[in-house]
C-alpha cells in the first residue's frame, strides 16, 4: 500500500470518525435539553443597548444581592471589566452570598485563573459548560452554551447580547463603539431563567438546584413576555412563523446573517407579498469567514428589495427581531446556523407596543449609522471575496 493510499485511508477514517461522532453526539445532547418554550407572562422590562450604561445598572444590582446569584455568560474574559466583576462575586461569596457561575468551555477559555480560584476560595461555586470530553470529542468541541442568564436574589434577572469583556464597553480600539441590546427582568418569568440556568447547571455540574425561588410580584409597568430556550433544534420554526405571519415590516438586527434554505425561501416569500425587510449587520467583522458567509445571501435578497444596513460606527452585536410592531424577539440567538442548529439560546419574546416602540427608536438611530447596501455594491466584489464566500458556505453551520 502506497503512502497515497494510507494517508487516504485515514482521512476517511477521521471523515466518518467526525462525522458520526458529531450526529450521535448531537441527538444525545438534544435528547438531555430539547426546547422550553415558557408561558407568557407580564412584569417589568428595562432596555439596555449601551455596555457601559448596562454594565453600570447591572454592577450596582450584583453589590446589592442578598442572598444568591445564579450567573451564566458565554464569555468572561481577562480584562479590568472582568476582573471587577469577578471581584463583586468573590466579595458577595465572602459575604454569605451563595454564588454559582457557570461560563462555557470556549467562550471563556481565556478567563483569568487566578481571579477564578479566588472566588472558589470564597465559597462560590464555578463549573464550565460543554467541556471536551468523550465519547464525542467532535462534538463537545464545536457545541457552545451560548446563553447569558442572571438571576438575583431570586426576582431580578438579566439577558441579552453583552458578554463580560472590555470591547463591550467600547475599550477595544479594533472594534471601537459596541452596539448590542439587553434586558433588565423583573416580575415571576424570573422563575423561568431560574429554571433554565438550574437545568443548565445540572448538564455542567451534576448537582441538582431547588426548582425556583418566588420573585416578587410588580404591579407598575406590566409588559407581556415569554422565554424560549433552545439548544439546536426549533429555533428556526419559530423564525419561519414569525416571518409566515408578518405583514408590513419585518427587521432583524444581527450580528452574523446566515440563515437555513427554508428562512431564506421565506424571506424571499415576504418580500414578494410586499413585505418592507430591513437587515442591520455590521461592516466590520469578529470571527473568520462569518461576513463572507452572508454575501451570497445579501444578493438574492438586494434584488428582490430588500433594505440592508451595514452599521459603520463600531462593532453591531445586537440580536433582535421585531414583526409588524406586534412582536419583538431579543435575546442570545444570532440569525445563523450555529444558533439555529447548534448552540443552547434563549430569547425573550415581547408583545408590549410601547416597549416594542422603544426598541424600534433606538434600531432607527442604527440605521443612521448605518450605510445603506446596493446591489451595486455587491456586484462589485471582488474575487478574492467570493472566493472567500464559497469557502463560507462550505463551514456556515460552524462559524
Amino acid at each position: 500500500m502506497t503512502f497515497l493510499s494510507i494517508a487516504a485511508l485515514i482521512l476517511l477514517v477521521l471523515i466518518l470518525w467526525f462525522t458520526l461522532d458529531f450526529m450521535i453526539g448531537y441527538k444525545k445532547h438534544i435528547r438531555q435539553q430539547g426546547i422550553k418554550c415558557y408561558p407568557r407572562y407580564k412584569g417589568k422590562l428595562t432596555l439596555f443597548s449601551d455596555g457601559r450604561n448596562l454594565y453600570d445598572h447591572y454592577f450596582s444590582d450584583l453589590r446589592q444581592a442578598q442572598h444568591s446569584l445564579k450567573i451564566q455568560f458565554y464569555i468572561v474574559k481577562n480584562d479590568a471589566i472582568s476582573s471587577e466583576f469577578l471581584d463583586i462575586l468573590t466579595e458577595r461569596a465572602s459575604n454569605g452570598v451563595t454564588v454559582r457561575l457557570l461560563m462555557d468551555w470556549a467562550g471563556s477559555l481565556k478567563v483569568n485563573k487566578k481571579a477564578i480560584r479566588r472566588l472558589k476560595d470564597a465559597g462560590a461555586e464555578v463549573t464550565y459548560s460543554h467541556k471536551p470530553k468523550l465519547p464525542f470529542l467532535f462534538f463537545t468541541l464545536q457545541a457552545r452554551n451560548h446563553r447569558k442568564i442572571t438571576i438575583i436574589d431570586g426576582h431580578i434577572g438579566y439577558i441579552g447580547g453583552f458578554n463580560i469583556g472590555k470591547e463591550y464597553i467600547g475599550n477595544d480600539p479594533k472594534f471601537g463603539y459596541w452596539r448590542d441590546y439587553h434586558l433588565k427582568v423583573e416580575g415571576k418569568s424570573v422563575e423561568d431563567m431560574l429554571d433554565q440556568f438550574n437545568q443548565d447547571w445540572k448538564l455542567a455540574a451534576g448537582e441538582k438546584l431547588k426548582p425556583y425561588v418566588q420573585p416578587e410580584l410588580y404591579e407598575e409597568e406590566q409588559m407581556e413576555h415569554q422565554f424560549l430556550c433552545t439548544n439546536g433544534k426549533e429555533l428556526d420554526k419559530i423564525f419561519t412563523r414569525i416571518i409566515k405571519e408578518t405583514e408590513q415590516e419585518l427587521i432583524i438586527c444581527t450580528p452574523y446573517f446566515v440563515p437555513s434554505n427554508g428562512l431564506m425561501e421565506e424571506l424571499e416569500h415576504a418580500l414578494s407579498r410586499g413585505v418592507a425587510v430591513k437587515i442591520i449587520v455590521p461592516m466590520k467583522t469578529d470571527h473568520l469567514l462569518v461576513r463572507e458567509a452572508a454575501f451570497p445571501f445579501f444578493g438574492r435578497l438586494l434584488l428582490k428589495g430588500c433594505q440592508i444596513y451595514r452599521f459603520y460606527q463600531g462593532f453591531y452585536h445586537a440580536k433582535v427581531v421585531v414583526a409588524d410592531r406586534k412582536v419583538c424577539d431579543l435575546g442570545t440567538a444570532n440569525f445563523d446556523k450555529r444558533s439555529l442548529y447548534l448552540n443552547d439560546e434563549i430569547n425573550c419574546f415581547i408583545y408590549d407596543m410601547p416597549f416594542i416602540d422603544n426598541i424600534l427608536e433606538q434600531i432607527e438611530k442604527d440605521m443612521e449609522r448605518s450605510e445603506l447596501y446596493t446591489i451595486e455594491a455587491f456586484q462589485k466584489r471582488p474575487l478574492l471575496a467570493r472566493g472567500k464566500e464559497m469557502i463560507a458556505g462550505m463551514v456556515s453551520r460552524f462559524l
